[in-house]
């Protein structure tokens, strides 16, 4: 029995969270968080199976909810072989004893943990005798413009931040979605329950820094274990300056932002008073008319070479890669992810960068074959600089648009946008091609779309979202212009899409024999 004894002294951390720290009064939140749980034993006294000692945090009201424990005093040092001890603390500067329940059913330590855990306990923390508890957490708040306040736990950097409280439903690919620079101005909910778990690396990242406001996770896990990892989640979001919370209840938020729409919100771990959040909220700008394209492009042009690295493409894939063939693209960066010019670099093609703010003749002086439309953040209405531009150029020359810059594409030949009520952000949205009648499984992150009603006679929709019936996809009846409402460049997401930048090249070298 002595190896399964000393198993049972090894140190050992269970997170339980509490499904929705909202609902305790604001005044009581802080000190729910602090309360503490203590119970301990001897192994002299017990059985094995109970030859363990730990600490959980977990509100006062436990008492209340085991009315039939015994009070009584115990030795400092264990319990007796007659049952479990605990004592509720409150640690202060006098680490005064609050109350003391115990648990008397032998040989059940997990009726205690079952017992912690339904009345909503917000962290546990299993330790040796010799071990200590955990220190406590910061906490965080996030305040909707409609009133609503979720408390949890802050991880990352710490400060105040405002924006458009919106969610994503990818299972993993936490990083890209980090540097994507379409999260600009926006908090960023991610309803997989656990992120983290495999860290951070530098291959996965998709711009220059993070541009997104705030990230809020169920869980953040506190094992990051992938051979690839070279850090955590929350010390990467510290090192750039974004605050993360974690702790809340995230289905309840989402359905919360499905059935009211995405409202502008306040993160902050420095105001925690409720009413001063939510008058911040109310107060913040939100997205609808801002050019939030100048805040996030390139200040000057960039010769791109990269080509895609060894996992985004299957063995198959590898050994196809197109070699170089003098094909000039110049993509106009709206806030283009990385993978999007390593595809067209992977197609063989010599890439130019501009930013979006570059006009007709900047771009036509760069002697393009074709020109990409990349995606970006925000409203596309105010980008009208790009609208003027992507309106002389149809018709000059190919051009390829996703995300913004298919909503920029349309905006250009005479269509309108609209926002939506949630948006669309995962990886796992669903895409009816109309010319192929396949269904592809696509990653998307926009709040926009275009309107199917305002769509000129020159644009024929190819792509609609199972998901509302949206429109997905435009090309041009009479010149080789289209784009989609979505990321073929799959970063990360499904690969279903990738053709697409096929399709751009088919167009460039139909176009470059029809000039010769």
């Amino acid at each position: 029995m002595a190896p399964i004894r000393a198993i049972f002294h090894l140190l050992i951390e269970i997170r339980l969270r509490i499904q929705d720290p909202a609902i305790i009064e604001p005044s009581r939140a802080d000190r729910l968080s602090s309360l503490r749980v203590l119970f301990c034993c001897s192994n002299q006294h017990l059985p094995t199976s109970r030859a363990m000692c730990g600490a959980l945090e977990c509100p006062k009201r436990i008492k209340k909810e085991a009315p039939n424990r015994r009070k009584r005093s115990l030795p400092k040092n264990g319990c007796t072989d007659e049952g479990w001890r605990a004592s509720i603390q409150r640690p202060t500067a006098d680490d005064v004893t609050i109350g003391m329940i115990e648990q008397v059913t032998l040989g059940n330590p997990g009726k205690l943990l079952k017992l912690a855990a339904e009345s909503r306990p917000s962290e546990a923390t299993f330790s040796t005798p010799l071990g200590r508890p955990n220190s406590m957490t910061r906490i965080a708040k996030l305040a909707l413009e409609d009133g609503k306040v979720f408390t949890g736990k802050a991880f990352g950097a710490q400060g105040e931040i405002d924006g458009e409280v919106v969610f994503n439903t990818s299972m993993t690919g936490y990083q890209e979605i980090l540097t994507d620079p379409s999260y600009r101005g926006q908090i960023v909910t991610m309803t997989y329950p656990q992120i983290g778990n495999y860290g951070v690396n530098e291959e996965d990242v998709e711009s220059r820094k993070l541009f997104l406001s705030g990230f809020i996770v169920r869980e953040n896990s506190r094992i990051a274990s992938n051979f690839r990892s070279n850090g955590e989640l929350g010390d990467y979001l510290e090192k750039h300056g974004i605050i993360g919370l974690e702790g809340i209840d995230t289905r309840a938020l989402v359905r919360r932002i499905r059935t009211k729409g995405a409202m502008n919100g306040v993160l902050s771990t420095t105001d925690l008073d409720d009413a001063s959040l939510v008058e911040k909220a109310k107060s913040s700008l939100g997205l609808v008319g801002r050019d939030l394209v100048r805040e996030v492009i390139p200040d000057r042009p960039i010769q791109w070479d990269e080509k895609l690295n060894r996992w985004a493409k299957l063995p198959m894939e590898a050994a196809n890669t197109p070699a170089p063939d003098g094909t000039h693209i110049v993509a106009l960066d709206f806030g283009m992810k990385y993978n999007i010019a390593r595809h067209l670099s992977d197609m063989g093609c010599r890439v130019t960068i501009l930013p979006g703010t570059a006009r007709f003749e900047e771009v036509m002086a760069a002697e393009p074959d074709g020109v990409f439309l990349s995606n970006g953040p925000g409203d596309p209405e105010p980008v009208t600089y790009g609208i003027d531009t992507i309106r002389q150029l149809i018709g000059k020359t190919p051009v390829f648009g996703i995300c913004l810059g298919h909503q920029l594409l349309a905006l250009a030949c005479g269509a309108k946008t609209f926002k939506l009520k949630f948006g669309h952000r995962g990886a796992n949205q669903p895409v009816l091609n109309l010319l192929s009648g396949k269904v592809e499984i696509t990653a998307q992150n926009h709040g926009f779309a275009v309107e199917e009603e305002s769509l000129p006679d020159c644009l024929e929709i190819t792509h609609r979202n199972l998901n509302d019936n949206t429109i997905a996809g435009v090309r041009h009846r009479e010149h080789p212009a289209f784009s989609v409402q979505y990321h073929p460049e799959s970063s990360s997401g499904p690969h279903d899409s990738r053709y697409l930048f096929g399709q751009f090249r088919e167009q460039i070298g139909l176009a470059v024999k029809e000039s010769a």
